[in-house]
């Protein structure tokens, strides 16, 4: 029965019935707030594994740019399954922020509703001191995740466009014209790099706020 029950769970939340899914995750005794902290971590997380793989790309396309010699398409091969495995990561670290924003929606509204309920405005006054400074942390998390989110498409067009013209030119020739944007691509990358730490960061320091409640 409760495999049943968590096997639907996991289909709500699959299929986007959001309000539905929280409900039957409340009546498992796991709460928004619970949530929200899961689906940050794993935003954190995805962040993360995201920003080691572009460095990854990044050293890729640098060891195909001082190709000396050898098995050009096995170069072109091993270059292409990174980026497949980048554009893999910025996809998942799209899907969790979203995640983070369907939760956050839903336990902001569910907060603002409950502070109208308090008869003793003294708790009414604390619980709005916390829901105000937990909005504040998370517009910030959510300000810095975007962020680093933007900074990922321009991370990886360069990346697919290189790919692409290696996979018709397996020549030297190509290999030349790649060192002239490797300056260009590794500028973004770095820049994507920088944004998705101060975001894992953020993502942190919100953690801390809701745990420390």
């Amino acid at each position: 029965m409760r495999r049943n029950l968590l096997l639907s769970i996991l289909l709500l939340a699959a299929t986007g019935c959001q309000s539905v899914y929280f409900g039957a995750m409340e009546k498992m005794g796991v709460h928004k707030r619970d949530i929200m902290v899961s689906r940050v971590k794993a935003a954190r997380d995805a962040q993360d594994e995201t920003k080691e793989q572009f460095v990854s790309a990044m050293e890729a396309f640098k060891s195909v740019v001082n190709f000396k010699g050898g098995d050009l398409e096995k170069e072109y091969n091993r270059l292409n399954a990174v980026l497949q495995k980048s554009e893999a990561g910025a996809q998942e670290v799209r899907d969790r922020i979203r995640a983070v924003e369907d939760v956050s929606r839903a336990l902001f509204r569910e907060w603002r509703g409950e502070i109208k309920q308090y008869s003793n405005r003294e708790l009414a006054r604390s619980s709005q001191e916390k829901y105000d400074l937990t909005k504040g942390r998370y517009e910030d998390l959510i300000a810095a995740m975007k962020k680093a989110e933007s900074k990922l498409e321009p991370a990886l067009t360069p990346l697919r466009d290189q790919v692409l013209y290696l996979k018709h030119n397996l020549n030297a020739r190509a290999i030349a014209g790649l060192s002239s944007e490797l300056i260009s691509v590794q500028t973004n990358v770095d820049r994507l790099v920088r944004d998705m730490e101060a975001s894992i960061a953020e993502a942190d320091r919100f953690i801390s706020t809701l745990q420390d409640q």
